[in-house]
């Protein structure tokens, strides 16, 4: 070969080269597992993925997300989480739910959560300081919370006297909400109606049967409640009965009121937990963290069909007001 084709041929293999090993390196996968669905979730998911996008990680360029919804089903979350097993994606992100299932199906795939009620008793860690496993995350159980939220329900609904609760006894991993619940009914002398969920088809025929025998309704923080958020409160106003759950998105759906952490921000620091480990960080060795960011939200325009007088000073309290 002579010289000049020789260096020709040459600059050509170095100029080839980078862009091979560019291909050769596979893109940081995320399966992100929403034990609800899509639409119940979308602010949350939106929330996660832009703060993936401010730390450099850009969806379709320099990370993909795998998103797959359970629909409020448990029975689609081992199917997940076994595909995500044979996808072999970087970490998994979910709800505390889906948790056991997923440490059933791998002790190996990084798991964070958000959104865990009790990550020690629900066995998804060993403890916050130290998680010890393959997943770590966001507890938003923080103490006493079923306590306020009764307190805040008493203030605009003063004559309160029989609390029917609507949860899902299929979801263990919740239960600790609901004890939290019972407890601060007992302390506040409340008689407890407990509507047990399994299904969907079962959520029409309990709040149907509460019509005269309970004052408010408190729904249950759970992937099925959630994915049935706007049947649950359209029932609930159609029978009369106030309802107060822990998240927003409940009130934007015709519920009186919510009291909880902010979940678009506990997903947006879920997204911060992905990122230490796509760069190396073990969840064994990055604590749980509590929320750092409550919010009030009150549906107006509900309290006005059901006839309540809400004071003013509560109405300035709340972090958001929905007319």
């Amino acid at each position: 070969m002579k010289r000049r084709e020789f260096i020709l041929a040459l600059g050509g293999a170095a100029a080839v080269w980078p862009l091979t090993a560019r291909a050769q390196q596979k893109t940081p996968t995320i399966g992100f597992l929403g034990p609800a669905s899509a639409s119940a979730m979308s602010a949350w998911t939106a929330a996660f993925v832009q703060r993936l996008r401010e730390l450099g990680w850009i969806e379709g360029r320099s990370i993909a997300i795998e998103y797959r919804w359970g629909d409020g089903r448990a029975d689609r979350l081992s199917e997940i989480a076994a595909e995500f097993v044979r996808l072999k994606v970087d970490v998994i992100v979910t709800t505390g739910t889906a948790v056991p299932l997923l440490k059933q199906a791998t002790s190996t795939i990084p798991i964070v959560f958000t959104i865990a009620n009790d990550p020690i008793g629900g066995g998804l860690v060993t403890s916050l300081s130290r998680p010890g496993g393959n997943a770590t995350g966001l507890s938003q159980l923080a103490a006493d919370l079923g306590g306020k939220r009764l307190e805040l329900l008493r203030e605009v609904v003063p004559g309160l006297r029989r609390l029917a609760t609507l949860s899902n006894v299929g979801n263990a991993v919740t239960a600790s909400e609901m004890t939290q619940v019972w407890e601060a009914s007992r302390t506040l002398a409340l008689e407890v109606v407990n509507c047990e969920i399994r299904r969907a088809e079962d959520i029409t025929p309990a709040i149907e049967a509460l019509k005269g025998r309970a004052d408010a309704i408190y729904v249950q923080t759970d992937p099925l409640m959630n994915t049935n958020r706007v049947r649950i409160n359209t029932l609930a106003l159609g029978a009369r009965l106030p309802t107060l759950s822990g998240i927003r998105e409940y009130v934007e759906a015709g519920g009186l009121m919510s009291y909880g952490p902010n979940f678009p921000d506990l997903f947006r620091r879920a997204a911060e937990y992905a990122d230490k480990i796509l760069r190396g960080a073990k969840p064994a060795d990055l604590p749980v963290e509590q929320p750092t960011k409550f919010d009030l939200v009150f549906n107006l325009t509900t309290a006005k069909v059901l006839g309540l007088q809400v004071p003013e000073a509560f109405l300035l309290r709340a972090d958001e007001v929905i007319e």
